[in-house]
């Protein structure tokens, strides 16, 4: 992997953020809430916006969100299913939430609806977990919460304590290792009984599905960051823990994991056991069990708490995050949009890259653009404009 651009124009444009949630439905970036710093403080993004990048014409828009719009929060953790984007738990002023909102994506209105409780039980406040979207329906794995002294117990290692958080009364707080299964149909909740060495409880870790497997990679597990690899059969609900030989990427969290292909995982960023924030990138082969530290042309921008986002023909969007260590100086967020190629681009994408590239810089170019199909011409048009000069790109 050696070819990649940066989007950060300087027209309209997403303010900067960290641990908000962003998904890709066709050719557009959606991005809602998270956090930034304004002088010593953090400010919650508006809860009742919602900014969409077009991937293709490389330009941003926002839109007023009506509904039952949830409350500013970050750590919120996002997916996409059939057009329309559930968010789930979450941290806001009052502390982790465990409420679930969906938004359509596709009729332009935008309006919000909270889930209400139907069958089962919701997992308890939480946030910094992670989701696969499987058979239609969501399921949620891990994250940092609290819990009632009631519900904790001591017998099963599925929650463990942080003796470093204040404790109110009977509220705990802590990791875990929890699966919950959400069916947006029925608006039901299960907790499924699984099989083998569940991964250890963690929080801030990163999650991609392939086919019917969902998988893990590293995380904060209690006082540490690790970088061992875990997956759950979807099907069978069985746990089994992948282990690469080396060379292997250091333990980090608060980085990304997203599916390029049927078999390979492309891990990006992070904060590291030793505190610093990573920009590197890693493929791993589920099948050879290898990972593969791979170049790219964003060595200088780490990023942490972050977003990704797999696009078109196995590329990687990357917008905002942290180049800082948050827990210490969190004044570093980002809005600029990384976009990863991990695969071979199709003829089709190479053509119509390289016209819109250097259509301005040669006459014969410009003068056959006219006889394209109109479907096409539209499309090399779109394209011309991500690469128009005013904007940024490398």
């Amino acid at each position: 992997m050696d070819s990649g651009f940066q989007r950060h124009i300087s027209e309209l444009v997403a303010r900067e953020r960290s641990g908000h949630t962003a998904v890709v439905e066709g050719s557009l970036l959606y991005v809602w809430g998270g956090y930034m710093s304004v002088a010593d403080d953090e400010v919650f993004l508006p809860n009742n916006e919602i900014w969409v990048y077009d991937l293709e014409g490389g330009v941003w828009e926002v839109f007023h969100m009506t509904g039952d719009v949830p409350p500013s929060m970050s750590g919120a953790c996002g997916c996409s299913l059939d057009g329309h984007m559930y968010i789930f738990g979450g941290c806001d002023d009052n502390g982790q939430t465990n409420m679930i909102y969906c938004v359509n994506l596709t009729d332009g209105k935008y309006t919000w609806r909270r889930i209400g409780q139907g069958l089962g039980s919701a997992p308890s406040p939480r946030d910094k977990l992670s989701c696969w979207v499987y058979k239609r329906s969501l399921v949620y794995f891990g994250g940092y919460g609290h819990k009632l002294l009631t519900d904790v117990d001591s017998r099963n290692r599925s929650f463990i304590v942080d003796e470093a958080s204040w404790q109110v009364e009977d509220v705990f707080w802590g990791w875990n290792n929890e699966v919950h299964v959400f069916d947006p149909m029925n608006s039901t909740w299960t907790e499924p009984k699984t099989n083998g060495r569940a991964p250890a409880p963690r929080a801030a870790h990163a999650s991609a599905t392939l086919g019917h497997r969902g998988y893990i990679c590293g995380g904060r597990v209690m006082e540490t960051r690790t970088s061992d690899v875990h997956c759950l059969d979807l099907d069978a609900w069985t746990w089994t823990e992948i282990t690469p030989a080396s060379p292997i990427p250091v333990g980090r969290s608060w980085h990304t994991l997203t599916a390029v292909s049927d078999t390979s995982l492309f891990l990006f960023g992070g904060l590291s056991v030793d505190c610093k924030p990573m920009s590197d990138g890693w493929l791993l082969d589920v099948e050879t069990k290898l990972w593969r530290e791979v170049e790219h042309p964003f060595n200088n921008k780490p990023r942490l708490w972050h977003t990704a986002c797999q696009g078109n023909d196995a590329d990687v969007i990357v917008f905002g995050g942290s180049c800082d260590y948050i827990l210490l100086v969190d004044t570093g967020h980002c809005n600029d949009a990384l976009v990863f190629q991990t695969q071979p681009y199709p003829l089709f994408r190479i053509c119509e890259d390289y016209i819109a590239k250097n259509v301005k810089n040669y006459e014969a170019l410009r003068n056959q653009l006219p006889r394209l199909p109109s479907k096409l011409l539209t499309a090399v048009q779109k394209r011309m404009s991500f690469y128009r000069p005013s904007k940024k790109q490398r």
